[in-house]
């Protein structure tokens, strides 16, 4: 029998996230988004709820929150702010390696560092010639006898700037592409490490994207995740997982979007009644919550997928592809709504468009989640 209640657990870690959302991250929203800064004060509250690192196992002093756990999370501090949610979720996409591909001894080593007190982790894949065709990693890891040497640069890395962890992939031999790929986890003091200047955004403003260089980098062997070649499947993994996240926040700001252009088209007056009074907007606002009663589905499940144990890669670029592009029409349907005053950054939809269109973008394109979906049809 279908059950589409959450858990009485679920209802309530939905409302006190909810709570932290409306109450510390909306009202500083604009205020970071306008300054590009970190909110360090505000990301440490949510640390100390429990709304940080939320895919780190019980036994390594995590919260044991299941996946379907962490999109109830993930989609009510969207709702309070992509930006600030996207630091936030890099901590996880920066941990599930370590939590999918990890021995015990790594896991001990750092994962649980991560529940004692607020540290930021980044994930190094992207690379500046090569993002959608991750296969084709130009960064190197060599053999140097009791350590490896990486050399290579990554891009768009979230969290760069404050990261405590890099889990970097790099390639043990361009020519063996996919096979070739391997996972290290790299600590922030090791030398040979550079970080560059924080990007200037469309959105997302008050989250840390930067290039890291790596030149010469020695890491210990231990730190490989897996053996030389295991980096791709753990990847891939890790995407299962963190796309419907990805996804979640998709729903979550596309459901921010939706409540404030229904609220103010309640409020706003033309032709001598509210203009929520009008078929036209009407029919605006019908589709914009069919949007985004459907995204949440596919989240739900993808994320439902994980904890049966069941594969969920087709489930979770549906999600992520169809969330993503619902987002961004439900963002630009609101700034619509609006008129004029959607167009201003006095008023809060301007943001959720800047803000959706990234969605569209990181954790693979629209279009790569299309084509992994038709792969999957296909087999």
């Amino acid at each position: 029998m279908l059950n589409f209640e959450l858990s009485q657990e679920q209802k309530e870690i939905q409302e006190m996230a909810m709570k932290f959302a409306k109450l510390e991250m909306i009202p500083k929203s604009a205020e970071y988004d306008q300054k590009g800064e970190m909110p360090m004060e505000i990301l440490e509250k949510a640390w100390s709820l429990g709304l940080v690192n939320t895919c780190i196992p019980a036994e390594y002093g995590g919260t044991g929150f299941t996946t379907m756990d962490s999109m109830v999370i993930t989609e009510a501090l969207a709702y309070g702010c992509l930006g600030m949610n996207t630091a936030i979720m890099a901590n996880d996409l920066a941990l599930l390696p370590i939590v999918i591909g990890g021995n015990d001894e790594q896991k001990k080593k750092y994962l649980t560092p991560f529940t004692e007190s607020y540290k930021i982790a980044a994930f190094c894949l992207t690379e500046p010639g090569n993002g959608s065709d991750a296969g084709g990693i130009k960064t190197t890891i060599k053999d140097g006898g009791d350590h490896w040497i990486v050399n290579g640069q990554k891009m768009w890395i979230t969290n760069a700037g404050y990261a405590d962890v890099f889990t970097l992939y790099g390639t043990i031999d361009p020519e063996m592409k996919h096979k070739g790929i391997s996972a290290l986890i790299i600590d922030k003091d090791t030398p040979g490490i550079e970080i560059g200047a924080p990007e200037k955004k469309m959105g997302h403003c008050c989250s840390d994207t930067r290039a890291v260089t790596f030149k010469d980098v020695k890491v210990p062997k231990e730190n490989m995740l897996g053996k030389p070649g295991d980096g791709w499947a753990i990847a891939m993994k890790t995407l299962d997982h963190s796309r419907p996240m990805v996804a979640a926040s998709a729903v979550g700001g596309a459901q921010c979007a939706l409540d404030y252009a229904n609220e103010y088209a309640k409020e706003r007056i033309q032709f001598g009644k509210p203009i929520a009074g009008h078929q036209s907007i009407q029919f605006m606002l019908a589709e914009m919550a069919m949007k985004v009663e459907a995204a949440r589905l596919l989240v739900y499940k993808s994320a439902w997928l994980i904890d049966q144990g069941q594969s969920n890669t087709k489930l979770a670029s549906m999600a992520k592809a169809f969330s993503a592009d619902s987002f961004m029409q439900v963002a630009t349907d609101a700034v619509q709504i609006y008129g004029g005053y959607g167009y201003s950054k006095e008023y809060p939809v301007e943001k959720l468009m800047r803000d959706a269109k990234l969605i569209q973008i990181y954790e693979g394109t629209s279009q790569i989640q299309r084509l992994v979906i038709a792969k999957e049809v296909l087999k």
